[in-house]
């Protein structure tokens, strides 16, 4: 048979066409393999929405926290005139104090100023997170009825000893992340931190401007105003906060986590990691160093941070106003934040929350210590060297980070 050279051209593109039509109806196996691992890449690196709870639950913890800063000079000046007794007392403690590293008169006001992340392990991470915001929100009720200093000073204790709920949410976000995608649910608590330590002085200074301060219990309004975000909390959490621990992920040795209490008290046994068990001997020393490293750099950062307020009001007059919009730019979120994603990939599922609980130890000694140290050096060799050589100091723990063997 004999076909014309206008026939086979036809016939070639009738078949290019249907061929392509079959390429498009069946995709090749090699197009499904690319978008089956597309869709497992993006699973990987995309943010548990936990990890938004968490950053909610936080974001209210830290307003009704950070509500009290600009009330403070306000509610000791209020205990001076009303309180004879504690507040008393202390402040002839702290006048002998000042005395002795030679503060001025007028400073005087700046100068008064880990088991549960272990148990979070046994128990589960939600009942502990309720458990320390019931007794944050508490701490706010004692405050709003504190005609007495001494009662002011239970409601912070009971406020002091509810604050595991920081660390516990870094263990919820370290139990529903992994190495891909915990640098970014990490960062959300920065974002929380930053915010928090924003809008919460901001609405303690409105308080602070239209309450009635000759009035008994002026503070009662903010002090409502703060246990209602911490109320909202609970509630929050107990809706939306889904267990991350699993049952039988979680440790089981309750009496022997009792019996070694001391470890997450003791100071040498917090910087040895002392609490944190059956880890390799490779894991514990790269903690250790990271400890040291965070514990040096709070210890620093903190001093200097607490006596800058000297500085700006003794040097150059700043106002409260002043000082306000001067600490809008200095924050440690970043820092904080990426040494605890670093510190948060040792241990199993029940060590997380013990890793982290001294972690974040290390760090509560850090800013308990370092404005005391700072302030005594502020005071007694003066500002010029004070910071140049906490200037140059803060360079030892960069220096450490970078050359930390992890």
């Amino acid at each position: 048979m004999t076909y014309n050279l206008d026939e086979l051209r036809k016939r070639s593109v009738v078949s290019g066409t249907s061929h392509n039509l079959n390429s498009n109806l069946n995709p090749s196996p090699k197009h499904e393999k690319v978008t089956e691992a597309s869709k497992k890449i993006t699973e990987i690196t995309r943010t548990h929405p936990t990890a938004y709870v968490v950053f909610a639950s936080l974001l209210l913890d830290l307003l009704a926290f950070t509500m009290i800063l600009p009330l403070l000079p306000s509610l000791l000046e209020y205990y001076r005139k009303n309180d004879n007794q504690l507040y008393g007392y202390l402040a002839n403690s702290i006048k002998q104090f000042q005395l002795w590293i030679g503060a001025p008169e007028r400073f005087t006001s700046v100068l008064f100023g880990a088991h549960r992340r272990a148990l979070s392990d046994i128990y589960g991470r939600k009942p502990l997170m309720l458990l320390c915001a019931t007794g944050i929100a508490a701490s706010y009720g004692l405050w709003a009825y504190s005609e007495s200093f001494l009662l002011f000073v239970i409601a912070r204790f009971v406020g002091g000893i509810s604050k595991g709920n920081v660390s516990l949410c870094m263990a919820v976000i370290t139990d529903v992340s992994n190495q891909q995608n915990r640098g970014k649910a990490m960062a959300l608590v920065g974002i929380a931190f930053s915010l928090g330590f924003i809008a919460g002085p901001m609405i303690g200074a409105m308080f602070s401007r239209y309450s009635d301060k000759t009035g008994t219990l002026w503070f009662f309004a903010p002090a409502m105003f703060a246990m209602m975000l911490a109320v909202a909390d609970i509630l929050f959490l107990a809706l939306c906060l889904k267990e991350t621990l699993p049952k039988e992920k979680r440790s089981t040795k309750i009496i022997n986590s009792l019996s070694h209490a001391l470890d997450h008290i003791s100071i040498r046994a917090l910087f040895r990691f002392s609490a944190v068990e059956n880890l390799p001997q490779k894991d514990v020393r790269s903690l250790r160093s990271l400890g040291v490293t965070y514990f040096l750099y709070l210890f620093l950062y903190s001093g200097l941070e607490f006596t800058v307020t000297f500085l700006m009001y003794h040097k150059f007059s700043y106002t409260s106003i002043d000082q306000a919009k001067m600490f809008l730019t200095t924050a440690t979120a970043f820092v904080v934040t990426c040494m605890t994603t670093i510190t948060s990939k040792y241990g199993d599922f029940h060590q997380k929350g013990t890793v982290l609980g001294v972690f974040r130890s290390l760090g509560a000694l850090a800013r308990a210590v370092g404005p005391i140290v700072a302030s005594i050096a502020f005071w007694s060799v003066g500002a010029r060297i004070t910071y140049i050589a906490g200037g140059l100091l803060l360079l030892w723990p960069a220096l450490m980070l970078q050359y930390l063997q992890l």
